[in-house]
């Protein structure tokens, strides 16, 4: 026997989904999303944990190198300053031979300093300067590479810092996304529509500006 509603010439309509059911969808919708959020900025917070460790350790040795670097330009400082007393102290004494002594044995670094003083004629000049280590050619290298490392030591050291508060921001958004996971899930063990849409209305917006402003940080991926 023909059903009635083809008896009539009508066809059967499918039921509309009830607005209990749409609120279920959503939910269970907003906790899928509210989900994975909470794994990436998981994993972010990682990797910038992870790259905060990797700039602390350049940090540490670019402060090594600059010491080093600057211990070994400080040794060499007292070198020259005591080959130059003994180069003074035989050059007036009209000790020739002792002077030629000391002064063959200055270092390479140490000679264009030297002789830039020299033409200076101190003796003469009161305008010169009292020694060679006065002079923009007194440059030594071991100086210069305490310098660049200790620039690199600055330059890493702010990066820690950026990473350290990407990492807290990243952690924060943990905190966020599982609030909202947590009146997602809650607005489903509610009975009274009110409330439920209420709750769940604040697990949506506190999603939405969570993500807007995760969306602005730095992202870091590894292979």
């Amino acid at each position: 026997m023909a059903p009635e509603a083809e008896i009539n010439g009508t066809a059967p309509q499918k039921s509309r989904p009830s607005a209990l059911d749409r609120f279920e969808i959503g939910a269970t919708v907003l906790l899928a999303l509210a989900t994975i959020a909470t794994a990436w900025s998981g994993y972010q917070a990682t990797r910038w944990g992870a790259e905060t460790t990797e700039a602390t350790a350049a940090t540490n040795a670019a402060r090594f190198a600059a010491t080093r670097a600057s211990d070994l330009a400080n040794a060499q400082t007292q070198i020259d300053v005591a080959t130059f007393m003994q180069w003074v102290d035989a050059y007036a004494l009209n000790q020739t031979m002792l002077a030629d002594f000391y002064y063959a044995r200055f270092r390479e670094e140490f000679e264009p300093a030297v002789q830039a003083w020299v033409a200076t004629k101190p003796l003469e000049n009161p305008d010169a300067p009292l020694t060679p280590f006065a002079m923009p050619e007194y440059r030594l290298a071991a100086r210069e590479e305490a310098e660049r490392q200790d620039a690199i030591s600055a330059e890493t050291a702010a990066e820690v810092r950026r990473n350290v508060e990407r990492q807290s921001n990243y952690v924060f958004g943990v905190v966020l996304f599982a609030t909202a996971l947590f009146f997602a899930g809650t607005s489903t063990r509610v009975s009274a529509r009110s409330l439920r849409l209420a709750i769940l209305g604040v697990g949506l917006v506190l999603f939405v500006g969570t993500i807007a402003w995760i969306a602005t940080f730095d992202v870091s991926l590894s292979l």
